[in-house]
């Protein structure tokens, strides 16, 4: 366990109020909190959603980064994550007022690597802070296709094809050329990250399943053009339950269909 944890915080001029008392040293010294930027910023401005990836290389000295985020803000935070993906390598946390489970499940996708909800424990923080670290450190020890698949999963964004996409992404497009290994190392990240939260091991569980279900069958659909049949059956999966599997995670097939390419007249 690190001795001292130094985190940035991203404020808002819609935040301020509410994170101004977070700043400083807690837990004895052992976890401080410092804004990130000379001033805060201004959501509504235009350009303003590129302040967290232009801070990337000042990021690099925290351990982490809180970003807080309420209902009003939240389009904001969406358009920063996406454009700071594949940039900002420190850890991101929300500080949440008023999300809904959706919302989240959105964040995350975007890059966000966990969350604490209001009222915020501090002890409970500096704990989440440290095993996101110790989650790194053990990415860092695996094989190179392992770690570039667990630190996806984990929210840290990759770059594919000169590309920056979101780890859900990048693992719908490729999970299906994925090895055992890195499947273990999907489940391991996806793991770690749900037992950081308060939800029971069943829950958690339930979490990880459903989120290879729902990268496997778009990856299948992907690759068979939105044919069921033919991706339920490199599935190896009888068509009922396949398409069950679909309505379960409300996947249409249509959006992978290709559309025919148009004959243009000949002009005589």
């Amino acid at each position: 366990m690190r001795e001292r944890l130094d985190c940035a915080i991203l404020r808002t001029e819609c935040s301020d109020e509410w994170v101004a008392p977070w700043l400083g040293t807690h837990a004895g010294g052992r976890l401080h909190l410092q804004a990130l930027g000379d001033c805060s910023a201004d959501v509504g401005a235009p350009g303003s959603a590129r302040a967290l990836a232009d801070l990337s290389m000042r990021l690099r000295r925290f351990d982490a980064c809180l970003i807080p985020v309420t209902e009003s803000s939240l389009p904001w935070v969406r358009t920063t994550l996406s454009t700071a993906g594949g940039i900002v390598q420190t850890p991101l946390m929300a500080l949440v007022r008023g999300l809904k489970a959706a919302a989240l499940n959105d964040l995350y996708s975007l890059g966000l690597a966990d969350f604490m909800r209001e009222p915020v424990c501090i002890e409970e923080l500096r704990a989440r802070i440290e095993r996101l670290l110790d989650t790194r450190r053990y990415f860092s020890s695996q094989p190179a296709g392992a770690r570039a698949l667990s630190e996806s999963e984990a929210g840290y964004g990759i770059a594919a094809g000169g590309v920056v996409r979101s780890g859900q992404d990048a693992l719908c497009d490729t999970i299906l050329q994925r090895s055992g290994m890195e499947l273990e190392a999907f489940a391991i990240a996806s793991a770690s990250r749900c037992a950081t939260s308060r939800e029971s091991f069943r829950a958690a569980k339930s979490q990880v399943i459903e989120r290879f279900e729902r990268a496997y069958i778009t990856a299948a659909l992907g690759r068979h053009s939105g044919n069921i049949a033919m991706a339920a059956r490199a599935a190896q999966k009888h068509r009922r339950a396949f398409w069950a599997l679909m309505r379960k995670h409300e996947i249409d097939a249509a959006p992978f269909r290709r559309e025919p390419t148009p004959s243009h007249p000949r002009d005589g």
